[in-house]
């Protein structure tokens, strides 16, 4: 049995690469407790990725379900680069754009569809329940991605990067420009 002591909850950050490789290698060889262990360490990060990309969740639920049935597909091929969570989201990135391609959607998510994610994340604070509420409806798309990926997921700037093939610095500036933002709306209320 493979064990993934370590998530993304429990440590406010990625998940230890090393363990998810394990998972993977037991994926790839039909361990049948390696495929749960992966999922408890990733699915936080995959289904907040995939929501932030779809803004529905219906469509990041899905989205989840199906990255998971190809990493057990693909799992036998997997090649450990030591960045198995980028391999996971770049699986995940990939389903969200044939999700977009087939669907054409580009409908904001109701506060009602993200708030019940954001209870059940037990490392998630109420004032970054706040700030992540005002993300969903004060930031771009493009903005809310980056914000999830460091705040919510806990990737470093240089991982979001290449998740989204931006340059580092344009991550940066667009990381820094929604942090304003979201300061100067959260200003102007007080």
């Amino acid at each position: 049995m493979i064990i993934c002591l370590t998530s993304a909850n429990d440590s406010g950050g990625v998940p230890d690469s090393s363990r998810l490789d394990r998972c993977l290698f037991g994926i790839a060889h039909e361990d049948s407790n390696a495929l749960a262990e992966l999922y408890d360490c990733t699915s936080a990060s995959v289904y907040a990725f995939a929501l932030s990309i779809l803004k529905n969740t219906q469509d990041a639920e899905d989205v989840l379900h199906d990255c998971y049935l190809q990493i057990y597909s693909a799992a036998p091929r997997y090649q450990s680069s030591k960045k198995p969570m980028a391999w996971i989201l770049t699986i995940t990135r990939n389903l969200c754009l044939l999700k977009l391609r087939e669907r054409r959607k580009t409908a904001d998510i109701p506060p009602e569809n993200w708030e019940p994610y954001l209870e059940a994340c037990e490392t998630v604070s109420l004032e970054d329940r706040l700030i992540l509420t005002e993300c969903m409806e004060l930031l771009s798309d493009e903005e809310r991605q980056i914000v999830i990926l460091h705040a919510v997921a806990g990737f470093k700037h240089r991982e979001t990067a290449k998740f989204l093939a931006l340059p580092l610095s344009t991550i940066l500036s667009k990381y820094n420009r929604a942090i304003k933002k979201l300061k100067n709306h959260i200003g102007e209320e007080d």
